[in-house]
């Protein structure tokens, strides 16, 4: 894992989208298409700005994948991801080749996760952008996380400091708005990505930072296994890596 400090979260967004262009134009060049994978949040804000606005990327040959959205959640919620992607990202590239977004609120949500798994089965991803919660979690997955499942998505129960955050962040008004569970790309598919992206902003992401960095791989910092990836770029400003003990190398 290669690790990266700058002094504004607006640097560090703008480093994140020209780190994912590079890899869409690679795979572009290479195969004429490319697969993505994009997360949501206030660490995706400045990453996705200037993501858009990256030239020489043809976004109709680009397939987009969703990582994760609440259950039981409408797509027209001030909170759902779907909308978080719609508006800051497909309605800003314009055409994309598919953009596969988790239904959350389909009646059944075990068959949304077969569907997801059967339209991701096999294709390369070419780059992930992705987060890190401030308990550890990678997308949506909590500690302790499930490192094993070979299924793509997984439903999963969220903790209170998961959706603590969620209501810090002003998604939601209340504590009990914040739904329990969540559809979430697995954690060894997001490891699947030739290229992980991960942008964390903000002092409150701090202690996170420092057990994912410092600390071992274990479940209980889900994120932790990032440094086992062979291409990570993890993004820091220099608030969420204040509590570093040492430099990055």
């Amino acid at each position: 894992m290669k690790i990266a400090i700058f002094d504004t979260k607006e640097e560090l967004g703008e480093a994140a989208a020209r780190y994912a262009a590079e890899a869409i134009r690679s795979a572009i060049d290479a195969r004429g298409a490319s697969n993505i994978v994009l997360a949501t949040g206030a660490s995706q804000f400045d990453t996705l700005a200037h993501l858009v606005c990256e030239e020489g990327i043809d976004w109709a040959r680009v397939t987009m994948f969703h990582l994760d959205e609440y259950v039981g959640l409408p797509a027209d919620h001030p909170a759902s991801f779907r909308r978080y992607l719609a508006e800051r990202f497909v309605r800003k590239v314009g055409h994309l080749a598919a953009a596969h977004f988790v239904n959350g609120d389909a009646p059944d949500p075990q068959a949304e996760c077969r569907r997801l798994g059967e339209l991701i089965a096999g294709r390369p991803i070419d780059v992930a952008l992705v987060g890190i919660g401030e308990n550890g979690h990678l997308a949506f997955n909590d500690p302790p996380a499930d490192f094993d499942t070979d299924e793509a998505y997984i439903v999963v129960r969220l903790d209170e400091a998961c959706r603590r955050q969620q209501l810090g962040e002003g998604w939601f008004e209340k504590l009990r708005d914040v739904p329990a569970r969540a559809i979430s790309m697995s954690v060894r598919q997001v490891m699947k990505a030739a290229r992980l992206v991960c942008s964390v902003p903000d002092l409150r992401k701090a202690d996170a930072v420092k057990r994912v960095v410092e600390g071992e791989v274990t479940s209980l910092c889900p994120a932790s296994i990032l440094k086992r990836h062979p291409d990570c770029l993890l993004l820091l400003d220099r608030a969420s890596a204040s509590k570093l003990s040492r430099p990055p190398a």
